[in-house]
């Protein structure tokens, strides 16, 4: 089975779970996620089936948007409520120093590009292995900070220790880290409590679907496919152009074709039928165009 499923994921299971779960209803073994969420998280996370995988590429830059909730008082070392307090909880003796208007002030802060320093319990690579895994061993983790983008952080409330809170963040952003180094500013520490993904680059919450919605479809291909966004909705930034079977030969084989797409954009989607993607194009000059991802026939 091949497309984009955009699941609503709930707390508790990793993205592998969500994984396996989709592999077990469509039958089909080529799935990936495209951002991992951690176990604490809900919400949106869109998965490539079959050979739509091969358009992982152009997802990895998508930003993505969030609500959630930051608890001060303490920290963590994962930086969430998931992990071991860091130390005693100091809420009491903060309380009266940490307003909403400072909290919004100390977010506005964030907003905009920053080196950040991902958290030791993540999935960034050292020398091959994720972090958290040397960091569950007990062993040195030395991350190196990444450029990100906080295009929009919103503090919504302040309810006692617990800060309610709408960001959007570059891919590779942690928003466990803001929450983190909020704390550090404010003196008293914070962890983040809460996170739902709400956006996943032009993917939203109105189109994903609980995992009992793809249960109960379990077996029926038809119904699954219903599950999944349209073919030519994918990467609105392409132009979508249907080529007749002597062109999709030639393009199946690696040859540069001339399309009937005259937009100018540098990629189109490729389709056989209305549903059908072949593949990404790249054009070379007018309307010729060099094959970069081929889906096979």
């Amino acid at each position: 089975m091949n497309g984009l499923l955009v699941i609503d994921k709930p707390g508790g299971m990793t993205s592998h779970d969500v994984v396996y779960r989709v592999r077990r209803a469509t039958g089909e073994k080529s799935v990936g996620h495209l951002g991992t969420l951690d176990p604490m998280a809900t919400g949106v996370l869109p998965l490539l089936l079959g050979k739509y995988t091969r358009l992982a590429q152009y997802f990895s830059t998508a930003e993505k948007s969030y609500s959630g909730s930051i608890c001060f008082g303490f920290a963590t070392d994962t930086y969430d409520a998931e992990g071991q307090p860091a130390g005693p909880d100091r809420w009491d003796e903060f309380a009266s120093s940490v307003s909403l208007g400072r909290v919004r002030e100390l977010a506005a802060g964030f907003l905009g590009e920053s080196d950040q320093m991902p958290p030791a319990f993540s999935a960034k690579k050292i020398d091959g292995k994720p972090a958290y895994k040397l960091a569950r061993e007990g062993k040195s983790v030395e991350l190196k900070t990444a450029r990100v983008n906080v295009s929009a952080f919103e503090i919504t409330g302040l309810d006692g220790p617990e800060a309610g809170f709408a960001m959007s963040i570059s891919a590779g952003g942690y928003v466990r880290s803001v929450a983190h180094e909020i704390g550090v500013k404010l003196g008293c520490g914070a962890h983040l409590s809460g996170l739902r993904r709400t956006r996943a680059g032009v993917f939203t919450l109105d189109q994903a679907h609980p995992l009992d919605e793809l249960d109960k479809a379990t077996g029926n291909l038809e119904a699954l496919e219903s599950l999944c966004i349209h073919p030519r909705s994918l990467l609105p930034e392409m132009p979508s152009v249907t080529a007749d079977e002597t062109t999709l030969g030639r393009l199946r084989n690696g040859a540069q074709a001339n399309l009937p797409e005259f937009s100018q954009a540098p990629l189109v989607k490729v389709f056989a039928t209305q549903r059908d993607l072949a593949g990404i194009a790249r054009r070379v000059a007018g309307t010729l165009f060099q094959p970069v991802v081929v889906m096979g026939s």
